[in-house]
């Protein structure tokens, strides 16, 4: 193969690649040459598990917090940090999402199991959109780029589970930090989480209504109740008796089950939270409930059942580029107003909640998003408590995780002010006993001339033809710029952006044959379009962006294109 040959191979492979869009490189380790012994010395701590201390300090040893006072014993090999002005708090949990988790490519048919057309079923091996045998704790990868994000942004710790069908996996608790996938792994199983999003469209097999899949939900645990009973009665005397039939399903959830993993039920609105209050009582589960959003409605049902909720961040508001002739529903309209008021209800009823982020793509957004609850009347303290404390009790592992205690996990995260004060930066973060510096990322040089703010349609030329892809960009006053880029292969969140004055740029982070590679897409706002280049690998990519004039049916096109 001729030299021309070979550099036009490479540079369509890395093009082709490209338009992968997600993934991302190695968990950074703690920067190298450090003792794993520390001591933050003269800093307000917020133990979370009692008052706040002034003026003193925390040590850790060896990944462990062995100390924690005024007059804590500094031991001499320990690196000393001075914590004059600084505030310690136990490191962030997001109590439910996928990072850990690189995405993975769409299978042919749809965007994940829930979405792609199921055969009728027909046995117990033939169990349509279910793989509760997947772990998070046997796919978590060094390679997704949103690890060092979210701790970058405080978060030490995530509930983290796979997502794709009725019955995705099983959610493992997470510390975001390690040499090695297994590094990651504090507790498996701790959630069993499930899905009740149907198929859709025609010939798309059994089950394809809500009423199906709650249906096929339930002889699921039927099923796996009477296949509990039967192996248990088969072992104790196995002779003159035809064994129980293996069924995967049943197998992977018995096994999750007799772990005490939380089944967590999707439920937002308040006919959506009663069912699912019904549906745990019917089960006969230990439950727990995600999303949330309308708890001002139901908060005393959900008290009197003892049942935890997780609280989807992601508040519902207007879509972006809306058609500016629809009129939302005074229902929608309250319900916006007044979804950030869920928490605050929740816990004046008695109800334990945590908060995960949802479909947010920062955690700055993520903390700015708990502000809103903050501002509709949860005290500061209950909010922290619900990214901190509450997730590790809610999972069963407060007794390692959540609080500045002796003999805890060192995760903490030290800030210059209080974390949810918009000015407030991250200094440093410890995961494991291991010291993370945060290093700011690239600012605007100008203020930004307009919005950049919304859906956008990309459009590029690649050797194998014309492309397009969908970035969904949101802008700060500043002209710092946050969102995700999809197309038909998946998502990727934007790990870092701007626009300053008519110059924008946003990068991206994908998985190439070199290791993990950032793609930037950088050039000029006029108002109305983007015009600029794709960088990957020292090459370029000339690309436009417009405004779709129908958003919902280009984001179909594009999630359905084979």
């Amino acid at each position: 193969m001729h030299r021309k040959q070979i550099r036009g191979c490479a540079f369509a492979l890395c093009l082709g690649v490209l338009l992968v869009l997600f993934g991302g490189p190695p968990a950074l380790h703690a920067q190298g040459g450090e003792p794993r012994y520390f001591a933050i010395r003269g800093a307000k701590v917020v133990p979370v598990s009692g008052p706040a201390l002034e003026n003193a300090t925390v040590v850790i040893s060896r990944g462990i917090i062995s100390a924690v006072g005024k007059d804590a014993a500094v031991p001499p090999e320990a690196w000393v940090i001075d914590g004059k002005g600084l505030i310690v708090y136990p490191g962030l949990v997001d109590a439910f999402t996928d990072v850990g988790i690189p995405a993975a490519s769409p299978p042919l048919g749809g965007e994940g199991g829930a979405r792609r057309p199921q055969q009728q079923a027909q046995g117990p091996q033939d169990r349509p959109g279910s793989s509760p045998w997947r772990g998070a704790a046997d796919e978590v990868s060094l390679s997704d780029r949103r690890v060092e994000t979210w701790r970058n942004g405080g978060f030490t710790t995530v509930i983290c589970a796979p997502k794709g069908g009725f019955f995705p996996g099983q959610a493992a608790v997470l510390n975001l930090a390690g040499e090695r996938p297994g590094d990651f792994v504090v507790k498996s199983p701790v959630g069993i989480p499930l899905s009740f999003q149907t198929p859709g469209g025609f010939g798309s097999g059994f089950p394809d209504s809500l009423l199906g899949v709650l249906a096929y939900i339930h002889q699921v645990w039927l099923d796996t109740d009477w296949s509990i009973k039967a192996q248990a009665i088969y072992e104790k005397n196995p002779r003159g008796v035809a064994r129980p039939r293996y069924d995967r399903t049943e197998a992977a959830l018995a096994e999750a089950l007799e772990d005490h993993a939380l089944v967590l039920v999707p439920a937002n609105n308040s006919v959506q939270l009663r069912r699912a209050l019904e549906l745990v009582e019917r089960w006969r589960v230990k439950g727990a409930i995600y999303g949330g959003q309308m708890g001002y409605e139901v908060a005393s049902e959900i008290a009197a059942k003892k049942i935890p909720v997780l609280v989807d961040l992601k508040w519902p508001e207007a879509e972006k580029d809306a058609d500016p002739e629809y009129k939302p529903s005074l229902r929608t309209l309250r319900f916006r107003d007044r979804a950030p008021s869920s928490p605050a209800a929740l816990v004046k009823a008695g109800v334990k909640f945590a908060f995960y982020s949802g479909g947010i793509t920062t955690p700055k957004d993520v903390l700015k998003a708990a502000k809103k609850s903050i501002d509709a009347g949860l005290a500061p303290d209950a909010a922290l408590r619900a990214f901190t404390l509450s997730p590790a009790e809610i999972f069963g592992v407060a007794d390692r995780l959540g609080s500045i205690e002796n003999g805890k996990i060192a995760n903490l995260v030290v800030t210059d002010g209080d974390l949810f004060e918009e000015k407030t930066k991250i200094k440093m973060v410890f995961v494991d006993g291991r010291k993370f510096e945060v290093r700011e990322p690239e600012k605007p040089k100008e203020p930004p001339k307009g919005d950049i703010t919304g859906k956008w349609k990309l459009s590029y030329t690649t050797p194998e033809g014309p492309e397009e892809s969908t970035a969904d960009l949101t802008m700060d006053k500043d002209g710092t710029v946050s969102g995700t880029l999809t197309s038909k292969r998946g998502t990727a969140d934007i790990i870092s952006g701007y626009l300053s004055a008519d110059k924008f740029s946003f990068t991206i982070n994908i998985v190439l044959d070199q290791g993990a590679t950032d793609v930037t897409f950088s050039g000029t706002f006029d108002g109305t379009a983007l015009k600029g280049s794709i960088s990957v690998l020292g090459m370029s990519l000339d690309f436009t962006g417009v405004k779709p004039g129908n958003v919902s049916s280009g984001l179909a096109s594009l999630g359905g294109a084979q």
